[in-house]
Parts: C-alpha cells; sequence; structure tokens
C-alpha cells in the first residue's frame, strides 16, 4: 500500500489540507498527517488537523509522497522546523514525489530543492521563488521531475491529478 503524509501547521488553508487527505485516501494511500510536537491545529477556517505523527519522527523510506499545503501561516511555521526541510530534502533526492500549494513552495526553498527548477505558487510568494533560483511558473499546476506544484486551491482537481498521475 502507497504511504503519504501531509505535515502542516496552525493557520494553514483548509481546502489544501482537507482535499488531499481525503483523495488520497480514495486513492488507496495511508494518510498520515504531521505536525511538530504531534500537535492537534486549526486551519484558518476552523478544521482541525489530528496528527498522526510528529515531524521529528518522520523518515523518508516510510513514504512515497509528501503534501505540503499553504495558507500563509502554516508553511511560514513549518519551514522553520530543521527535521522537516531534512525531510523533504530527502524526499525530493531519492525521486519520491513533493507536491505542494499556494505558500507550500517556501519549505521547498528553506529545504534548498527549487533552483533551476520550474515552480508555480501563490503569487505573493513570486518574488521568494525567483530568489531561490527556480523560474516562476504561473499556471493551475507545475510539474517538474518530482516536484508538483500549484498557485492556489481553486485547482484542488487539477493538483491531486497530476500528483496521482505521477504515482
Amino acid at each position: 500500500m502507497k504511504k503519504a503524509v501531509i505535515i502542516t501547521g496552525p493557520g494553514f488553508q483548509d481546502e489544501e489540507y482537507i482535499y488531499p487527505y481525503y483523495r488520497l485516501q480514495e486513492a488507496g494511500f495511508t494518510v498520515d498527517v504531521a505536525t511538530k510536537d504531534k500537535e492537534s491545529v486549526k486551519g484558518k477556517y476552523g478544521i482541525t488537523a489530528k496528527p498522526t505523527i510528529d515531524v521529528k519522527d518522520l523518515k523518508e523510506s516510510n513514504y512515497d509522497l509528501v503534501v505540503l499545503p499553504g495558507g500563509h501561516e502554516a508553511p511560514d511555521r513549518v519551514r522553520q522546523i530543521k527535521e522537516v526541510l531534512d525531510f523533504v530534502k530527502a524526499m525530493y533526492e531519492k525521486g519520491k514525489i513533493v507536491s505542494t500549494i499556494c505558500h507550500g513552495p517556501w519549505i521547498l526553498i528553506s529545504a534548498g530543492i527549487v533552483k533551476g527548477k520550474k515552480i508555480s505558487g501563490y503569487i505573493g510568494i513570486k518574488d521568494d521563488i525567483i530568489n531561490a533560483g527556480a523560474e516562476y511558473v504561473d499556471a493551475p499546476v507545475v510539474v517538474d521531475g518530482n516536484i508538483i506544484s500549484s498557485p492556489h486551491y481553486k485547482y484542488n482537481g487539477e493538483w491531486m491529478k497530476e500528483t496521482l498521475k505521477k504515482l
């Protein structure tokens, strides 16, 4: 059975967490939710993400896919956790799928894996993406190698379709 992990924090964009959570289960994945200190966190609109694992316990060998939802606050907090950055970088380097949306690419930037890549993300982080050495692409979903990125939850369908297609 394929295994995915969604990594998030307080203030995540509810639609970008809840849609992939259920869509991946529908596709036959076991889905873990990872947060700092394994604490339950709330999204911007009140959805609760109940963690199954602490971010400190993430191991690349246990997963086929990592999903990094957006929202402004959650990715900014998550990108400050060394264990998350090490995990995301290991997933990327092993050729496993790294899928992100909205402000989620901030985590990829902090993990040092976007240089030379085509990346989409919320328009507000366009300069961050460019300054990190990536090419910003304004498109509903962008696939570059094993990185899948999307700018906004209005593209959740296309984003998850491309993510699952890569697997």
